[in-house]
């Protein structure tokens, strides 16, 4: 199972970084694969490249902002809730990913 996630809060620091390091820490626990793009104050960060979009099964949206790019993720089963919510329970948040693609 492979994961790509976007995490974007409207400055793109502290609540960007929490929740990208939640669900890559938790994916790791799990034992799944994860990619992690970051949007913020300072751009894009670790950007998903268009094969790891190809190769994805499911996308996570940890977001309260708009993001950028979001046309490269159209034909991907995508779970979308707040920032906070990958922060505070973000195996709840790969679990519902995961969902989708069963």
């Amino acid at each position: 199972m492979k994961i790509i996630a976007i995490t974007a809060c409207p400055a793109g620091v502290a609540h960007t970084n929490m929740a990208a390091a939640a669900l890559e820490m938790t994916a790791k626990k799990m034992g799944l694969q994860i990619k992690v793009e970051k949007q913020g104050a300072m751009g894009m960060e670790n950007s998903i490249s268009a094969k790891e979009v190809a190769d994805a099964n499911v996308l996570i949206l940890a977001v309260d902002t708009a993001i950028a790019k979001a046309d490269r993720f159209n034909d991907i089963p995508t779970v979308k809730v707040p920032v906070a919510e990958a922060v505070k329970n973000p195996q709840g948040l790969i679990n519902k990913a995961l969902e989708l693609v069963k």
